[in-house]
């Protein structure tokens, strides 16, 4: 029993690890993507790929039969959480650096916590939320502020601008997938949603004109390198772990994610994609991640909503 309970907490350990160190490395991932791969492209492929070799063999290993019911519901997070969020951040790469990119995603938490305010029926945060989100959207601010702020350059507003509705968009599927009907697999619904989110992507890559532009004979040995660790480490190794978190964990303990990926985006892209940790990138994260350990922390004295992690956009 003893050696049981040993094993379950080394695993445990591993699991953190992999979501902590191998989510916050897939902001590089998709920097190092985009670089020679179309952005809606590249997040395509990547659910599509997860998507079209996990249903399958998901599908057989549970036995569930998905009803139209289920496939509306992991249709529309498929398009909140991977169209419009995962599509966003690997848009939004190609001007803002992976480590900022990362710090704002961070901002789900907030977003998360004024939707589910703002739904019918919703909950009214705290007085210590409220000014968690004040704090949080300050640092934002602080990103995109006046260009010469503390002798560095401002981040890209239009990247910046659709790194915030990707978050917001992910944060209303979360919300989403927790109150609509949804198999009762995790993993299968998380192939079926890579599966809607996938098919929006090549979709939107068509309506923009990707599918068009795009050469396989165009796109670099690192590009292709990182599409195959967004799959393999990202979507399978990651989520992997971060199911199993989620189920012998705590719910504050699994939020931790929220603000150690862009600690490890931030240090990664400094280290390996030469992105400048400015003083004015420092400043914005020390607000920013200060404003979701207060919004994950805080207790609430009114009913308020219970902040589920989500996976974040640039794994899923």
């Amino acid at each position: 029993m003893q050696t049981d309970s040993k094993s379950r907490s080394g695993t445990l350990i591993l699991a953190f690890l992999a979501v902590y160190v191998v989510w916050g490395s897939t902001y590089l991932a998709m920097r190092f993507g985009v670089e020679s791969f179309p952005p809606l492209l590249l997040a395509g492929t990547r659910f599509l790929t997860t998507g079209v070799i996990l249903y399958p063999f998901l599908r057989w290993k549970t036995g569930i039969k998905p009803t139209a019911q289920h496939w509306k519901t992991a249709s529309i997070t498929g398009v909140l959480l991977l169209f419009v969020g995962n599509g966003g951040v690997c848009w939004a790469e190609q001007t803002v650096p992976s480590g900022v990119t990362a710090l704002l995603v961070a901002m789900v938490t907030l977003w998360m916590v004024l939707v589910d305010w703002l739904r019918p029926g919703g909950y009214r945060p705290s007085s210590r939320v409220f000014f968690g989100i004040i704090l949080g959207f300050a640092g934002l601010a602080l990103l995109v502020g006046p260009s010469h702020l503390g002798s560095s350059g401002r981040i890209d507003p239009i990247g910046a601008g659709v790194l915030v509705l990707a978050s917001l968009s992910w944060a209303c599927g979360s919300l989403y997938s927790k109150h609509g009907p949804l198999p009762g697999s995790a993993m299968l619904s998380m192939a079926m949603q890579c599966l809607a989110g996938g098919v929006a992507l090549w979709i939107g890559g068509f309506l923009t004109g990707e599918v068009s532009q795009f050469h396989v004979s165009a796109i670099s040995i690192r590009s292709w390198l990182a599409v195959a660790y967004l799959i393999v480490f990202g979507s399978g190794i990651g989520f992997t772990a971060y199911i199993y978190i989620l189920k012998n964990s705590t719910a504050a303990r699994v939020a931790t994610y929220a603000f150690v990926n862009p600690v490890v985006a931030l240090l990664l892209g400094w280290m390996f994609a030469g992105e400048a940790l400015t003083l004015r990138t420092l400043a914005a994260a020390a607000v920013i991640l200060g404003a979701v350990v207060l919004v994950i922390t805080a207790p609430h004295r009114v009913p308020a909503p219970k902040i589920e992690p989500a996976a974040c956009p640039s794994e899923a």
